[in-house]
């Protein structure tokens, strides 16, 4: 009777989950398809390259008595390595590869199962070597770490001195949640793109998921609350946030410590992986290429990641194009300055989380109008007020708000020059300093770029030909050009000169 490739490649896996452990089989044995059966030669397909050549390294001996198991001695394996195109629209193209190492079948004098090797008690720790003794030997010999139950791969959250093998904890801050994350006409698409992600992590077409936008805007706040809610609505999910720094820093370490594999496991396990300031990996090859690799592994195992960066994939310098490609497969959603309501709303909702009472309208009113463009900077003002009324036992009032803002106009009126004016102007476009100095003509740069010189004319000393020299080398017809098309646009158009208006406040003497 002919076996069928599904039910033989089901008794292998029955023997394999009763060799490995459970999240070891879960990462590298359910992504595998089974292909076809023909002539004893088993065809599976498995997801890249890497993932054939990690089977290879660790699991070939149970791949071998498996396939022994279910078609004798005369079974043979074949790989079919997915190789993606670049685009989801491609199909993949497989490579059918066979083994690397030698299929040669079990010895007919080969110990029966209960003399397979055994631990041998009093190692040391759980989180080092595993050492077995080898059947009718008294020599102990040591195992790979993935082919035992007991082994984990090395956790590179922990100390190294840690014995905990266990998985760490998610690195989520419980306090970013959907609730106390304000939504506006600012970040709309990313809050309502992060709640159908979190609500159905790896299965939208939102993956990855890539927020972007400037500092303190609010994306790290995001894609925790993602994260949280993952957390909370399925507690067996391997949740991990990790800023690139930290991820590029532990790829170096375990580079250092030759456990590069470990590492790679590691990272290969996780369910949702939320990796904050992609644009830390410019220029880091290595680390870009290790990146690369697990980025395929999650993706391909429809598992959910979700990405933060300063600026949008296209504007991302010294990442390699491959990755940019796979940035651009899911959403890409950015988040604005927050417009004058949702300050206004932000206040009031972190007043009310506080147990403040909330102050009357104009102070509310003057507070949102003081800080404009960044979150994170509101945030540290109202916690001030907070604590300001906490400790006085006052109410809050204008006077406090104008004490508690005193060091910020401060700031900014000791600060009005050319490179603070383009790196106002920048943040407040989503755009960089770079790009106002570039050729582009796209035109968010070029409006960034023209009120920038407009700000530069008005708030500063300088003359226009020093001024076109700071923007790119432009001459001062350049400079002219845009002061007026900006002065122009002000009276025309009300949107415009809305923004203008908000620039302004951060110049004013």
């Amino acid at each position: 009777m002919l076996k069928d490739f599904r039910t033989v490649w089901a008794g292998c896996l029955r023997t394999i989950a009763a060799e490995i452990g459970e999240q070891s089989f879960k990462t590298w044995f359910r992504p595998i398809v089974p292909v076809e059966l023909k002539d004893n030669v088993l065809t599976i397909q498995v997801p890249s390259n890497y993932f054939y050549d990690w089977l290879e390294e660790h699991y070939v001996d149970e791949l071998r008595r498996a396939l022994f198991q279910e078609l004798g001695a005369a079974g043979r394996l074949e790989y079919s390595v997915v190789v993606d195109q670049g685009t989801p629209l491609d199909q993949p193209k497989t490579l059918h590869l066979p083994p690397a190492r030698k299929q040669a079948a079990p010895e007919r004098d080969a110990p029966p199962p209960d003399a397979r090797p055994r631990p041998v008690p009093g190692n040391g720790p759980a989180s080092g070597p595993r050492y077995y003794q080898a059947a009718g030997s008294n020599r102990p010999v040591m195992a790979p770490a993935a082919a035992t139950a007991e082994a984990a791969p090395r956790n590179p959250f922990q100390q190294a001195r840690a014995v905990d093998g266990n998985l760490v904890p998610s690195q989520l801050n419980g306090s970013y949640t959907f609730d106390n994350y304000i939504e506006g006409d600012c970040n709309r698409l990313a809050r309502s793109a992060g709640i159908a992600v979190a609500n159905k992590p790896g299965t939208t077409s939102f993956n990855p998921l890539m927020v972007y936008g400037g500092v303190g805007l609010g994306k790290t706040h995001l894609v925790q609350a993602i994260g949280n809610h993952i957390k909370a609505t399925g507690p067996e999910r391997f949740v991990l946030y990790v800023s690139a720094e930290k991820f590029t820093n532990q790829f170096i370490e375990s580079v250092k410590s030759h456990k590069v594999q470990d590492f790679a496991n590691f990272y290969l396990q996780v369910d949702v992986l939320i990796l904050d300031d992609v644009q830390f990996l410019a220029d880091k090859d290595k680390t870009q290429e290790m990146f690369f690799h697990i980025f395929n592994h999650l993706q391909q195992s429809a598992k959910q990641i979700v990405l933060t960066s300063d600026r949008p994939p296209k504007d991302l310098q010294g990442l390699e194009d491959r990755l940019l490609s796979r940035f651009k497969w899911g959403l890409t959603a950015d988040v604005q300055t927050p417009d004058f309501e949702t300050r206004v709303a932000i206040i009031r909702n972190k007043m009310e989380q506080d147990g403040i009472d909330i102050p009357a309208p104009h102070v509310v009113d003057y507070l949102a109008n003081s800080v404009h463009t960044n979150v994170r900077e509101l945030e540290g003002v109202i916690a001030s007020l907070v604590a300001q009324s906490s400790l006085s036992r006052r109410d809050i009032d204008l006077e406090m708000v104008k004490q508690a803002l005193r060091h910020i106009i401060e700031e900014v009126e000791a600060e009005v020059n050319l490179d603070f004016i383009q790196k106002t102007v920048a943040a407040y476009f989503n755009v960089s300093v770079d790009l106002l100095k570039d050729k582009t003509r796209k035109k968010e740069v070029v409006t960034a770029r023209q009120v920038a010189m407009y700000f530069a004319k008005h708030h500063t000393s300088h003359t226009l030909k020093t001024i076109g020299f700071h923007f790119g080398g432009r001459d001062h017809t350049t400079v002219m050009h845009s002061v007026q098309t900006v002065s122009d646009l002000v009276d025309l158009d009300k949107k415009f000169r809305s923004q203008v208006d908000d620039l302004r406040k951060k110049f004013a003497k």
